[in-house]
């Protein structure tokens, strides 16, 4: 059974905030390896490559896989840095991933896909578009057509290979951060946008995730895009675990779940005034519709007289005829 202890909690902010880069949860035995697996074609122009991790799980004592997966990054022009596992001072430390305009340190964890160890050799940003290096990453050339090919890239940022999920201590990856990537870790950063949160969610509530039920070789290793249809069950939703570093899972459930009643309850109210109007209130609704429609009426009868209806040409005859009778009358009095 591993010991879990929380070093460090961000508060709970906007996707959009800066976050800090350090240590936010501890255990107290190394994960996994990290398993092979081949990466999914990226199905929307624009998406960038998260390598899956394994996440800490401190109820259970426990690491589970997190798939890799393309997600949309936060704007154009940043890029993602993994998260990695490093140890310290007789602990693994959970260093959690953020988006930044250059990538950081990782921990020189080669994950595939891009992440050699050393920054990303799986493209770059031009402008407000995203050109893959498909020498490298795995794209859809139906969808995608920014691409280009260089294969020196995985020789310059390759550190170790082998599938080593720690950096430091006993068998860990040696390496430390490189004065660029020094640079990145003080830069403006992001934290995971609210599809990552909800990727990693998904994958803590499947139980078959777990390293105590996969033996390391978790069956969904990788998917092409984060399912968000997906049923989440709420004791997964209000969990802290490692890869949420950034934030509390449970305090971002609850931001989230006022704005969701607060729609509803609105939605609700419309439809119950809809459904409870009396014939009055539904006459004082029709009202300025017959307002409007009055309105109106006089610029109709200002038409030219040749244009008006049969019907009322008709009429006049009918209004002129009683004048016509009365004069017979007129005429017998006077001669009496």
């Amino acid at each position: 059974m591993g010991l879990a202890t929380a070093v460090m909690l961000f508060p709970a902010t906007k996707a959009s905030a800066q976050i800090s880069v350090g240590v936010s949860i501890q255990a107290s035995f190394a994960p996994p390896e990290i398993p092979v697996y081949v990466q999914p074609e990226c199905p929307v122009d624009g998406y960038l490559w998260q390598p899956g991790y394994w996440a800490w799980d401190p109820n259970e004592g426990d690491y589970y896989w997190v798939p890799g997966v393309w997600v949309a990054p936060p704007s154009p022009g940043y890029l993602w840095t993994p998260c990695y596992w490093g140890y310290d001072g007789g602990y693994y430390g959970y260093h959690p991933g953020y988006w930044g305009r250059h990538v950081g340190f990782y921990g020189g964890i080669n994950y595939g896909g891009g992440f050699f160890g050393v920054g990303f050799a799986g493209g770059g940003w031009y402008g407000d578009h995203f050109r893959y290096n498909t020498a490298v990453v795995n794209v859809n050339r139906t969808y995608i057509h920014n691409t280009y090919i260089d294969r020196t890239v995985i020789q310059r940022n390759t550190i170790v290979n082998n599938h080593v999920s720690f950096n430091g201590g006993n068998g860990g990856v040696p390496a430390r951060p490189r004065p660029e990537e020094q640079r990145a870790m003080n830069e403006h950063h992001l934290e995971p946008t609210n599809n990552q949160r909800f990727h990693q969610q998904a994958a803590h509530a499947d139980h078959n995730s777990f390293a105590k039920a996969n033996h390391g070789n978790p069956p969904t290793a990788a998917v092409a895009r984060v399912n968000t249809h997906q049923q989440i069950p709420s004791d997964a939703r209000n969990h802290q675990n490692a890869s949420g570093g950034n934030r509390n899972d449970k305090q971002h459930a609850q931001q989230q779940q006022p704005v969701q009643r607060t729609q509803h309850a609105e939605q609700m109210k419309s439809q119950v005034q809809r459904s409870q109007n009396t014939p009055q209130q539904h006459q004082q609704q029709q009202r300025p519709q017959q307002q409007r429609q009055q309105q109106q009426r006089p610029q109709q009868q200002q038409r030219p007289q040749q244009q008006q209806h049969p019907q009322q040409q008709q009429q006049r005859p009918q209004q002129q005829r009683p004048q016509q009778q009365e004069r017979p009358q007129q005429q017998e009095r006077e001669k009496h």
